[in-house]
């Protein structure tokens, strides 16, 4: 058995959970909160047996697209200004952070 943990940008969360549950996969939504972005992100525990881990990863890969996105600079606040870029710059966003982990042992009670 494995657990993956799917790091998804909001936007993306609705279409992967019902892809998921499309195909009978329970998942779990966790609020996190990305540390470069500062946005919100959901992160997805779903608990699958080991012949299913590619199949999930194809669908996290299908629902979760990558995209440019303009990000406004925040000032530095007291840090170091050589490094500020005073202007928008495009970042790539979006896709997914998926870590796929061994489970021990199960229990549903």
């Amino acid at each position: 058995m494995k657990l993956i943990m799917a790091i998804v940008q909001d936007k993306d969360t609705n279409r992967l959970t019902d892809a998921l549950a499309e195909h009978d996969y329970k998942s779990t939504k966790l609020a996190t909160r990305g540390g470069f972005l500062k946005e919100g992100n959901t992160t997805l525990m779903i608990g699958v047996d080991d012949g299913q881990v590619d199949h999930v990863l194809e669908i996290i890969e299908e629902n979760c697209s990558k995209r440019d996105q303009m990000v406004a600079p925040i000032s530095p606040m007291g840090g170091n200004a050589d490094s500020y870029i005073p202007k928008p710059v495009k970042v790539k966003v979006g896709g997914a952070n998926v870590f796929v982990l061994p489970v021990e042992s199960f229990f549903h009670f």
